[in-house]
């Protein structure tokens, strides 16, 4: 058994809000001292397939954060882009039945495409619920996922959210893996052998960040518009 400490939800600049490169959230990771980074896009695996390429000392576990029709889910242990747009437990479905490990992701916070405030069975249907989500003005969102992950039974994990590089290893998974790859990991984390907190994103970073993606959504809606 060996101990690894990990990020379970990162993003890098393939996401349409992400402004870190994929090597510079390795580099982030390497210095923050994880074993291993999730890179979870936003609807691509096109950060993950990079990471994966990129020789490395730290375990590079590949996936993608889906924008279902509930809100968004975490599919690791994978490079298949799952199609946006559909019920949360369809993709969680799907995602299980190719072998993937399914973590809903800040499953209370209001405005963060939550899956809990829209589509609550499909908590109990995910293998892990992240509670420590470390982009939050608040605790209490957290505090209720970690709440309801208890109730349900679920592995509760932690995550930095980071679209930038210096929040990488804001969200810290501690797990007891069997070795030292992405299987093992991802094995773990259903096994429910994890321990996971997070260090708070400062707020004034939050804010911005909501403010550029407000503003960047504003602008492809007017340029569809226009282009129609």
């Amino acid at each position: 058994m060996v101990q690894l400490l990990c990020d379970l939800h990162i993003h890098t600049n393939a996401s349409a809000d992400g402004h870190c490169p994929v090597e510079k959230v390795i580099e982030a990771a390497k210095a923050r001292g994880l074993d291993a980074v999730a890179v979870t896009d936003h609807d691509t695996t096109t950060g993950a397939l990079q990471a994966l390429s990129i020789d490395a000392d730290i375990i590079i576990i590949p996936g993608i954060e889906v924008s279902t029709k509930d809100g968004h889910v975490l599919v690791l242990g994978t490079t298949k882009e799952y199609a946006a747009g559909k019920p949360a437990r369809e993709t969680i479905a799907e995602a299980k039945a190719d072998g993937c490990l399914t973590i809903v992701p800040h499953p209370f916070h209001y405005f963060r495409h939550a899956v809990g405030l829209r589509n609550r069975r499909a908590l109990r249907e995910a293998d892990a619920l992240e509670a420590y989500n470390s982009r939050y003005y608040v605790g209490t969102a957290n505090s209720k996922a970690a709440r309801i992950a208890r109730r349900y039974g679920k592995p509760i994990t932690a995550g930095s959210d980071a679209h930038d590089c210096e929040y990488v290893g804001f969200g810290e998974n501690i797990i007891d893996a069997e070795e030292r790859t992405s299987e093992a990991i991802l094995a773990a984390i259903k096994a429910g052998r994890i321990t996971a907190r997070c260090i708070k994103t400062p707020v004034s970073t939050y804010i911005r960040q909501s403010k550029n993606n407000v503003k960047r959504k504003i602008r492809s809606r007017l340029h569809r518009t226009r282009a129609s």
